[in-house]
């Protein structure tokens, strides 16, 4: 059998362990410990002649035991004594060092305190003793363990499992090391390319729009089932009907093209892993009753909620209110600090760059800094969205709020309206409407319509501050008329449902038409069925519940590392395998009880 071998057993109290303890010290094939050298006197001959123990192999933490001592206390020991063998093919042995008694008192020395641990006993009331066998195939040692503390001590597989891979662990450290490294190699690999196949994927799912009558039709009717329901509008606090109906919406939505695709190519990327480690292959269950999904239960049921209570919704995930805002303030500056505009303009495309490492882009965090500390101001403006978004940095609301203020009080207005969002997402609504508000008393440009946008839907939504439809209407069509195409949609879907206003289709219409002009895609979706009857609630379920799916599927995309190493060629895995078992991950490798009886003493193997 490869790798390290256990059995495990016990003596009850009274059954002789200290003749046990003889046995194994003194019986043939065992590793005899030298005893101390005499002195050169006669007197200190004299008394080691007369004080030396006869020659047996019983060794403990410090090194050659007293079989005698030993016999005497397990004999008076009323607690169990357990028994362990612990052995090594003679070729392991030969190869790692492990042919003496030495180098397992020493091992065993090495892990007592966990080997302690796993048997439930204190360390300082953890007793140990153990004999080196050199037998021909395989070199073995018997250990004896009890504990002075009667009230301690209890052994359970677990326990069996973890004392021999503690012990595995060690022996055979530098091989899995070096198997490891190769294991990682191939993980690596493998998680590159789950990456790159789920992530063209998940962008099309995060960007797609999806019309499916079967799921508005299904979200409606889960809409008013829910409208009974008393208590938590969560999966597990729902009656069975309607947990079956919000099933049945997640496997509809697994039926939508993209997401079959990415489902399926989510399974592949599983299989590949898991068939390393895992012998009997893993089952493909339906979406709706795979874990790692079920976080879209509630999201379906959020949506359900939404369409019951008319909760209008803005569609501007992918709003674009902070692109070269800073450019007229860089063309300002080019003149007179052209080397640091270069400088800076440089760490911005660095940082901006999605999938450059994180190690690069706190190298430019740095440059960001010196340039401010050199005067150039524009620099905290960047830093703030550094310190917002966590580029090169991990995110912290404090410092970005210092840096976005900084910018602001060098004069750029820009950095008001930064800190304006900021503030809002911390719920410190009057700083937030002052700070946004203050970008529409700038010059008219795109960030003006952005500010106005913000403001309107601040008011609309009436979360933060007092509801109030005028108010946001007017924010709105101000945006609208500066051509923000996110306005433009808000107001087509006020005026075709008369959402705080007078319902007007054909004013509708002509918002829509504007934003689809500017590429807004919910708009040209609108239009697409403007003649339907469906709210525009109903209309946009589908797409909602499959842009929530996406981020699900991103924060899953790549499986998680398999115990000891992805699928690699045969010979690789069967080694790996191999020294899967001496570290104890086999559990079958010590669940055999067998019975032994020896000179009327019984143990438990």
């Amino acid at each position: 059998m490869p790798g390290l071998i256990q059995k495990s057993g016990y003596i009850k109290p009274g059954n002789g362990g200290g003749h046990y303890a003889e046995y194994i010290a003194t019986r043939e094939g065992v590793e005899l410990i030298e005893a101390p050298s005499p002195s050169h006197d006669g007197g200190g001959y004299l008394e080691y002649m007369a004080q030396r123990p006869r020659s047996h192999g019983l060794f403990s933490a410090d090194g050659p035991a007293d079989l005698e001592k030993t016999m005497e206390e397990i004999n008076g020991h009323t607690g169990p004594v357990w028994t362990f063998v612990y052995s090594l093919k003679r070729e392991d042995a030969h190869r790692l060092g492990y042919e003496n008694s030495e180098s397992w008192r020493k091992l065993l020395l090495a892990h007592q305190t966990e080997l302690a641990q796993a048997m439930k006993i204190s360390p300082s009331s953890f007793r140990w003793r153990a004999a080196f066998h050199d037998e021909k195939h395989h070199p073995h040692i018997h250990m004896m363990v009890w504990s002075a503390d009667l009230k301690q001590g209890f052994l359970t597989e677990k326990g069996i499992e973890n004392m021999r891979s503690q012990l595995s662990n060690e022996i055979f450290r530098d091989e899995l090391l070096s198997l490891y490294q190769k294991k990682d190699l191939s993980y690596s690999q493998v998680r590159d390319a789950a990456t790159e196949a789920m992530g063209r994927l998940i962008r099309e799912m995060e960007t797609g729009l999806c019309h499916s009558p079967v799921i508005a039709e299904q979200m409606e009717t889960l809409a008013g089932m829910l409208e009974g329901h008393k208590g938590k509008k969560v999966y597990s606090y729902l009656k069975k009907p309607v947990k079956v109906q919000v099933d049945a919406i997640v496997d509809e939505l697994a039926k939508v093209l993209e997401v079959a695709e990415c489902y399926e190519q989510w399974n592949q990327l599983r299989d590949e892993l898991e068939r390393y480690y895992k012998d009997v292959p893993r089952e493909h269950l339906p979406l709706s009753q795979q874990k790692e999904f079920k976080a879209i239960k509630n999201m379906v049921i959020r949506e359900a909620e939404r369409l019951r209570l008319g909760t209008f919704t803005f569609e501007d995930a992918r709003m674009r209110d902070e692109v070269d805002e800073d450019q007229d303030a860089v063309y300002f500056v080019w003149n007179s600090s052209w080397r640091m505009a270069e400088i800076y303009q440089s760490a911005k495309e660095v940082l901006e760059e999605y999938e450059n490492p994180e190690e690069e882009k706190a190298e430019q965090v740095q440059v960001l800094e010196q340039l401010w500390q050199s005067g150039f101001t524009l620099a905290a403006y960047q830093l703030g969205k550094c310190w917002r978004d966590g580029r090169g940095v991990l995110p912290d609301d404090e410092q970005a709020e210092l840096w976005f203020r900084r910018a602001a009080d060098a004069g750029y207005d820009f950095a008001q309206y930064a800190l304006g969002k900021l503030l809002q997402s911390q719920h410190r609504m009057d700083e937030a409407v002052i700070h946004s508000a203050s970008r529409l008393h700038a010059a008219p440009t795109q960030e003006n319509s952005c500010a106005a946008y913000r403001l309107g839907k601040l008011y609309l939504e009436g979360k933060d501050v007092p509801k109030d439809v005028p108010k946001a209407v007017a924010y709105l069509t101000e945006s609208a008329q500066q051509g923000n195409q996110y306005a433009q949609y808000a107001l087509g879907k006020l005026y075709l449902t008369g959402q705080g206003v007078k319902q007007d289709r054909e004013q509708a219409w002509t918002y829509f038409y504007e934003s689809a002009e500017q590429g807004n895609e919910y708009a040209a979706f609108f239009l697409e069925h403007f003649d339907q009857a469906r709210r525009p609630n109903v209309f946009l379920a589908a797409t909602r519940l499959l842009h929530h799916l996406s981020q699900i599927f991103r924060d899953n995309s790549v499986p998680p590392a398999a115990p000891v190493g992805q699928r690699v060629d045969r010979k690789l895995r069967r080694k790996i395998q191999e020294k899967k078992i001496a570290m104890g991950h086999k559990p079958d490798d010590h669940e055999e009880t067998l019975r032994q009886d020896m000179g009327g003493m019984t143990m438990g193997w």
